[in-house]
């Protein structure tokens, strides 16, 4: 009989290096394999699953609305569309929301809104400029704002419109700025890339030069929006609100959901400009709903800063007893270090058999996104088991023969 390993290899297209494991249970901040060992999970579905594995009052939620309904498309109201729609718009300094089902489309339909607000209040302007090393999602347009080369080259000629810059670099961004410009698309904290945050006099400067040259700002907080960095927005520790941000990943505690937000001005979208088939169905909305209800009433954002402070000593502790490890850095929940040499895979490697996952987001970064509800014992479990891992993989080093 085939494994689920050889079954996926005959019949997936090859996107993704996964793991060696295949998951079949989750509970809290734990996930199972099918032969039943556990794991400790710092990933979280990529900054995902905010309340953790099957969180009760989340399946709940979605257990309730697949009995009640499902799907209708967006050519009726539905009740927890609006709903959603009124709480993220209450909790934060948007006015107008538009779903859809992903980060990427979320940053799509930011750059189509900026190009309608370009031809309505700047002579057409249609640029988006970027930050070198961002993430912004997969499709050709995102691809084009990412300032990666690396998932580019498959995939050029990019298209027109698109300029990136170095990050934390204001005067580069003025020169980079032409009369073709319309908006600034930036992380405030950069996630794929190895959490790199931005510096406070940095978004300011953007802030002021955007509204003293007629150009939005737009934030990309797919991955540091709800929570994760110890505001419920990572905007808020800048003291600056865009014009325009986008919601992804942890909006719906692990369905899939995209959030178009915006102030008033910028909400400039008429019927027939853009939509989603399957964008804010009542289902994924009730989670959504559930979810974001959660976070701000069980004090998981208060948690996420208080977890994250307290990770990130323990990432210090582990940079004095391993020297392998170069620098540590966080906000929140979204924590990262990197090493000397090419060894965040191996590392990676060596956890999930120790019981942990995370994440190697280059050959010597790893990131660590977990769920929000996760606890002081389970950070200090986190940080054992990785003690363990770098000693195995300073060992192995050891043991190399020498040249």
């Amino acid at each position: 009989m085939s494994t689920w390993r050889e079954l996926e290899a005959r019949y997936m297209m090859n996107t993704y290096a996964r793991q060696p494991v295949v998951l079949v249970k989750g509970q809290g901040c734990r996930v199972w394999d099918e032969d039943g060992n556990a794991y400790l999970d710092l990933v979280a579905g990529i900054a995902v699953n905010s309340l953790g594995h099957a969180h009760p009052a989340l399946a709940q939620a979605v257990a309730d609305q697949a009995r009640t309904l499902i799907h209708t498309s967006n050519l009726y109201y539905t009740v927890p569309q609006v709903r959603l729609a009124q709480l993220l718009v209450e909790s934060s300094c948007a006015d107008k929301v538009f779903f859809c089902n992903s980060g990427a489309e979320a940053n799509e339909g930011a750059i189509k809104l900026a190009r309608k607000y370009g031809k309505l209040h700047k002579d057409g302007a249609y640029e988006v400029l970027s930050a070198e090393h961002s993430f912004h999602g997969r499709t050709l347009a995102t691809v084009a704002a990412t300032g990666q080369p690396k998932y580019q080259l498959p995939f050029t000629p990019m298209p027109d419109g698109f300029k990136q810059v170095p990050y934390n670099d204001l005067e580069a961004l003025k020169k980079a700025t032409t009369q073709k410009t319309i908006a600034v698309l930036l992380e405030p904290v950069q996630g794929e890339s190895g959490v790199h945050l931005a510096d406070r006099d940095y978004i300011n400067g953007v802030k002021e030069w955007c509204q003293d040259n007629g150009l939005l700002l737009i934030f990309d907080e797919v991955q540091s929006g709800l929570g994760r960095t110890g505001k419920l927005f990572a905007y808020q520790h800048y003291d600056v609100e865009p014009d325009v941000f986008t919601l992804a990943k942890g909006s719906a505690g692990g369905l899939p959901i995209g959030v178009l937000l915006a102030k008033e001005k910028a909400a400039v979208f008429t019927p027939g400009d853009h939509a989603s088939t399957f964008g804010g169905t009542p289902l994924v909305c009730a989670a959504a709903l559930v979810t974001v209800r959660t976070i701000l009433e069980q004090g998981l954002v208060e948690n996420a800063a208080r977890a994250g402070t307290y990770f990130l000593e323990g990432l210090n502790e582990l940079k004095k007893r391993h020297p392998v490890i170069t620098a540590t850095r966080g906000l929140g929940l979204m924590l990262a270090f990197d090493l000397d040499r090419d060894v965040a895979k191996p590392l990676v490697a060596r956890a999930l058999e120790n019981g942990l996952i995370i994440n190697a987001t280059g050959e010597r970064t790893i990131r660590l996104v977990p769920p929000l509800i996760i606890t002081s014992s389970e950070v200090d479990e986190a940080i054992q088991i990785l003690d363990r891992s770098l000693s195995a993989i300073g060992q192995c080093d050891e043991a190399q023969p020498g040249p």
